[in-house]
């Protein structure tokens, strides 16, 4: 009998180090969002960075970006109004693997 490996996410983003530029969000979300579209990056971030809140509002935080571009791919200009890399030395820096 062999042992299954599992990965857990939450660990390995843990050990990244992310460096937010406060003063320039790197990605800006439309003022009323579609919440077909949203649901979309609910499931699809990998980050977890697109929410629901108590009260069915939209809440996004660009703080924990992976800068991967799903949001960008997924839901294009319907959710995304601007998304761009972080200016240098801001942004993640991938510390394992």
């Amino acid at each position: 009998m062999s042992e299954q490996a599992t990965v857990r996410v939450d660990e390995k983003l843990a050990v990244d180090k992310f460096n937010v530029d406060e003063g320039n969000a790197h990605i800006a979300v439309v003022e009323s969002p579609d919440a077909s579209e949203f649901a979309k990056l609910q499931l699809c971030c990998p980050a977890g960075l697109y929410q629901r809140g108590d009260e069915g509002e939209f809440l996004f935080d660009y703080a924990g970006c992976l800068e991967c571009g799903t949001c960008r791919i997924l839901c294009g200009s319907t959710i995304i109004d601007r998304w761009e890399y972080p200016k240098d030395g801001a942004g993640v820096s991938y510390r394992y693997g």
